[in-house]
């Protein structure tokens, strides 16, 4: 029988808010079970390259990646984030070590490739990205890895990687090995019909139903590739995949009732 592992990713919501985070980050420590967190921190990047007067250009909700802004999110998501959360997360007994991909090899990305759209220094990656056999090798050592969205190509370059494809293409690498669940924690109690509503919670999605919301046009463009990842890694052998509210982690755990299940 499979261990259980849960891979867990948050966003720039969260981590903008040091309340928030910290009583997250409690609830993560708890888990008993083995961890992974995986975290953006767009709006934070967003924030450093208006100061820094960088303008940003967003399409469906991925970032265009010019060299000021790499290096921008390389210091946000690598540095700072990281190595804040993991601080936090050692504060609270809790054994973490914060990667980029570069770091040991452990993600290796390719750069995007678009007949219409130039991404600049932006990362692609798939399930073979993934260093599977040395990340098993830390979770069995009992540490908590904590990857930001930074992978590198192995031939000296950094790229901006979606956190949602990284948390996704993780738990598909590591699905052979362990009971993986995906949770993709935000600041909405899950997928809504209604986004005004936040009572309509949608519990289930599959990739038909997907389809037609999305034709429908009642997604709201920033939980787009939430979902295609969320699909992706329950079409590749991901035990179970969630969105949930980011406050509702421990209720989920000990539960498993919160947020919206994607299913096959």
């Amino acid at each position: 029988m499979k261990e259980k592992l849960y891979i867990i990713k948050i966003g720039g919501a969260l981590i903008d808010n040091e309340e928030l985070l910290n009583e997250f980050l409690e609830q993560f420590s708890e888990i008993k079970e083995k961890k992974i967190l995986v975290h953006g921190g767009g709006k934070l990047a967003t924030t450093l390259a208006d100061k820094l007067g960088v303008e940003q250009k967003m399409i469906n909700g991925r970032r265009i990646t010019d060299k000021d802004t790499l290096d921008i999110v390389a210091m946000v998501y690598a540095g700072g984030i990281n190595k804040n959360i993991v601080a936090k997360l050692q504060h609270k007994k809790c054994k973490a070590i914060g990667f980029s991909g570069a770091d040991a090899n452990l993600i290796k990305a390719t750069k995007r490739e678009h007949a219409e759209i130039d991404f600049g220094f932006v990362g692609d990656i798939e399930k073979k990205s993934v260093n599977k056999k040395l990340i098993s090798k830390l979770i069995k050592l009992k540490l908590v890895p904590v990857f930001s969205a930074i992978t590198h190509d192995k031939k000296g370059h950094l790229f901006n990687t979606n956190a949602d494809t990284i948390a996704s293409v993780i738990a598909q690498a590591l699905s052979s090995k362990y009971d993986v669940e995906l949770l993709y924690c935000f600041d909405k109690s899950g997928v809504l019909e209604d986004v005004n509503n936040p009572e309509s919670v949608i519990k289930n999605i599959s990739e038909e139903e997907f389809s037609t919301l999305k034709n429908e046009g009642k997604l709201h463009k920033g939980i787009l590739p939430k979902l295609e990842n969320a699909l992706g890694a329950i079409k590749n052998k991901v035990n179970k995949v969630f969105l949930i509210k980011e406050t509702e982690l421990k209720n989920h755990i000990e539960n498993h009732h919160a947020g919206t299940e994607i299913c096959l």
